[in-house]
């Protein structure tokens, strides 16, 4: 394998940071004396916090002067979280949870133990004192319609008749106590579910195309290999101490339906000519994606290519290299990101088929179009005579009326399964082309339609600071008052515009995506010319996910909601037309 060239050859008085007059050799001096990054050779000598220009040569030294093995990275406790987690595992908070159940008293919740509840899926929100909300566990967004009826149940018995469909298709519970847990768990687990490691540093829900294995063109279903590696990770304490979350997407669609690009991890459908001109199908590996601090970051190739039965133990060990490395001292720098650009994509390479104990294979043939679908709307399966119908849910909330129709249809018209989408939709598969006609007249099919607007149908938006602490601004109800405004405003002319995706994130995090979308906003707070403080948002325009990420770029800062609708009206006309 070649390495990237490098300053190697020079001799160790060159200066290798020209803004601040660094010799090369003292950079050598900082990394054989402990310094494991980018960032800690800044902090020791002042390298590559200028131009940064110079901060490839300092990770290319990292990656030729240390070479990883058990005790080759320390890492100092230098924030809160680190030090929470080093004092005891988050699965090991299970005793305290079910104590503080039984008294129900959540106000003597030691703060910590409040932070590691959330390995068990449990999370305390500030807005919504002495509630908590659970996140379901999803594995490919993948449901039966038993499991989305004892949700609703749950919605109704203990929290206010809804639920929110996530971007990682999991559902999220509200407004439940502590005292209820025990009994919320116990109806999870009769069905199969589960709300492990759904938050803080641990893997999140493995994501995959909601209609794996019934789409055609598709090269592989990637269910079997995300509920593997779920199996592997869920529960087992080698993966319950990551420097910080850690995002993957198993997918064999060709539509980009899971904005791969925005991944710690993805595996994206790929061939490869084997020897004898015999073609392989498998997967490209990109890593290192990420929303959030400095905006939508796109993934990086990391040039290997792997087979289906390679995809879990890649993954897992992809995992271990951030637990191992990855950068822990301050927790906006700590993604997998910031580990790969302080070493190098080469580097991460190497040291995963180091571990892996082979070579890999350069990449292979991307397979994907640069076409993305939302899987919203009727289309016919590979399985001959049977369709699946993708069901817009306005704004990701759904109410628990409204999630036993969905139930119903799915056992009435298909086989009583259910399948959630990264734009918080809802999938059933499985409908008899003689029972399509029936199915399409089903009085539900209104508020949750299979053929909504072009401005309704792309509507993805957060939690927003009804709950959650870090929002700005209410995305939920923005997001519908302003998409039924535009819908007024045009009339006539919204039959004419193709999709349109709108994305609302309610802060900085992105957790909406809203750089992923034609139009994308952000949530912020303006004052107006009279002095008062109103909801706005920052507009971003033309992201996209695919083979050519870009970005959206931002357009306009700190338009008020009130007047979004009127503002963004032309906008859409003109992108979408």
């Amino acid at each position: 394998m070649q390495h990237r060239p490098t300053g190697a050859a020079l001799g160790d008085g060159s200066i290798l940071c020209q803004c601040q007059n660094v010799p090369r050799g003292r950079v050598i001096a900082e990394i054989r004396r402990g310094a494991r990054s980018v960032e800690e050779v800044a902090e020791r000598c002042a390298a590559g916090t200028g131009c940064g220009s110079c901060r490839d040569e300092i990770a290319a030294l990292l990656m030729q002067l240390v070479r990883p093995g058990p005790d080759d990275a320390p890492q100092t406790l230098r924030n809160k979280a680190e030090q929470m987690k080093a004092e005891k595992d988050g699965l090991d908070v299970l005793p305290v949870i079910l104590r503080h159940a039984r008294d129900g008293d959540w106000k003597s919740i030691d703060g910590a133990d409040l932070d590691r509840m959330k390995w068990y899926g449990l999370f305390h929100r500030k807005r919504t004192p002495g509630y908590f909300m659970m996140r379901i566990r999803g594995i490919c967004g993948r449901m039966t319609s038993e499991q989305f009826r004892v949700l609703a149940d749950v919605a109704d018995t203990f929290g206010k008749g809804f639920c929110d469909l996530t971007t990682r298709q999991q559902v999220q519970l509200r407004w439940f106590t502590i005292r209820d847990v025990p009994e919320i768990w116990q109806r999870l687990r009769d069905v199969g579910l589960n709300s492990m490691q759904t938050g803080h540093d641990n893997v999140r829900g493995i994501m995959g195309c909601p209609a794996g294995g019934i789409t055609p063109g598709e090269t592989i279903d990637t269910y079997p290999l995300a509920k593997e590696l779920t199996e592997r990770i869920v529960g087992n304490r080698s993966y319950t101490n990551l420097p910080r979350k850690f995002n993957i997407t198993i997918t064999g669609c060709l539509e980009n339906c899971c904005h791969a690009e925005t991944q710690d991890v993805a595996l994206v459908p790929a061939r490869k000519l084997a020897p004898g001109s015999k073609e392989i199908v498998g997967f490209n590996i990109l890593v290192g994606g990420k929303q959030g601090s400095g905006g939508l970051t796109p993934a990086l190739p990391l040039n290997a290519f792997v087979t289906a039965d390679q995809a879990a133990a890649v993954c897992e060990t992809l995992i271990g290299i951030f637990r191992d490395y990855g950068p822990r001292a301050a927790r906006n720098r700590a993604r997998f990101r910031f580990l790969i650009e302080a070493r190098g994509v080469w580097w991460v390479r190497e040291e995963l088929c180091r571990r892996l104990g082979h070579p890999l294979p350069e990449a292979g043939e991307d397979l994907r179009k640069r076409t993305r679908t939302d899987h919203i709307g009727i289309y016919r399966q590979k399985q001959q005579g049977l369709n699946y119908a993708g069901l817009c849910v306005p704004a990701g909330r759904i109410r628990s009326s409204q999630m036993r129709e969905v139930a119903r249809l799915a056992d009435e018209y298909g086989t009583g399964e259910i399948r959630l989408t990264p734009d918080q939709n809802l999938l059933i598969p499985n409908i008899p082309d003689a029972r399509l006609n029936d199915f399409t007249r089903e009085p539900v099919l209104h508020e949750l339609p299979y053929n909504p607007s072009p401005i309704m149908r792309g509507l993805v938006t957060c939690t927003g600071n009804d709950y959650c602490p870090l929002a700005l601004i209410e995305t939920k109800g923005w997001a519908l008052r302003v998409a039924e405004q535009l819908e007024q405003m045009l009339g006539d002319q919204v039959t004419h515009l193709k999709d349109i995706s709108i994305r609302w994130s309610g802060c900085a995090a992105g957790c909406g995506l809203h750089q992923a979308a034609d139009i994308g906003l952000q949530g912020c707070r303006s004052r107006t010319g009279g002095g008062n403080i109103v909801d706005a948002a920052h507009v971003y325009v033309r992201g996209r996910t695919g083979p050519q990420t870009t970005p959206g770029l931002p357009l306009l800062s700190e338009v008020p909601c009130e007047k979004l609708a009127a503002t963004l009206a032309p906008l859409v006309l003109h992108l979408r037309r």
